[in-house]
């Protein structure tokens, strides 16, 4: 179960496994939606630390895996690509309930943890701990967003992708520099990734960046207008002449 070589453990895409975890994925979430008003009515304060706890947990034990077995490299293995980052933000939001980090969280896990979990960079399959580690992170990491917004009634507006902007563009020199040092490419941000994947279609070095972020901004508004308020509206701005 916590074997380094993942030859007896190979995982596939769209394996049994694969379409077993995305089915958990869906009808939890579905049923989390549809008994969300009894849910309401629990105090589940004990559960968010727990879940909270157990996250952090999984991923001690992740890196201390990776370092006993001699796989840990800062050029791949600190927690900066995007969806470690929205694990640490999950943990924050459990343990803290502050809105700002769930205006983050909702567009980095429904737009960022969801695509990793359709398309995983995973080698070892069930039931090896990296399995359990990637899917249970990747998870709950979609799950508590959606249960601040569903139970907790925490709902997101137009400013909370401007905040987002501004995180990933304040994160993001931070970021290329640490790339640099360490010879990284967190974020994808040094280069595109080997394999193929959408930035092969958003341009060359460095300008897909620019089109990932348009990208993000237009897919953080579809989800701002499915999970806004119900009842409001999308003001438009009034434009007026001169002599308005």
């Amino acid at each position: 179960m916590f074997g380094r070589s993942y030859q007896d453990y190979d995982f596939e895409m769209f394996s049994v496994s694969h379409f077993a975890v995305i089915t958990i994925l869906l009808v939890v979430s579905i049923a989390m939606y549809f008994f969300r008003n009894r849910l309401k009515e629990k105090n589940l304060r004990k559960a968010e630390v727990g879940v909270a706890l157990s996250l952090l947990a999984m991923e001690g034990t992740y890196h201390t895996w990776m370092y006993v077995n001699g796989s840990w490299k800062a050029s791949h293995a600190i927690p900066l690509e995007l969806c470690s980052l929205s694990l640490f933000l999950t943990v924050l939001l459990l343990l803290t309930g502050k809105k700002l980090v769930y205006e983050i969280l909702l567009f980095t896990a429904l737009l960022g943890a969801s695509q990793a979990m359709l398309t995983p960079l995973l080698n070892y399959d069930f039931p090896h701990f990296r399995f359990f580690h990637f899917f249970y992170s990747h998870l709950m990491i979609i799950w508590v967003p959606l249960y601040f917004t569903w139970i907790k009634g925490y709902r997101p507006t137009i400013y909370s992708v401007l905040k987002l902007f501004c995180f990933l563009n304040i994160l993001m020199p931070f970021i290329m520099l640490i790339n640099k040092l360490v010879g990284g490419n967190y974020m994808f941000l040094s280069h595109k990734p080997e394999s193929a994947s959408l930035l092969d279609v958003l341009g060359p070095y460095p300008w897909y960046i620019l089109s990932l972020e348009g990208l993000l901004i237009l897919l953080s508004l579809i989800v701002w207008l499915a999970l806004r308020e119900k009842g409001t509206k999308v003001e438009m701005p009034v434009e007026k002449g001169f002599g308005g």
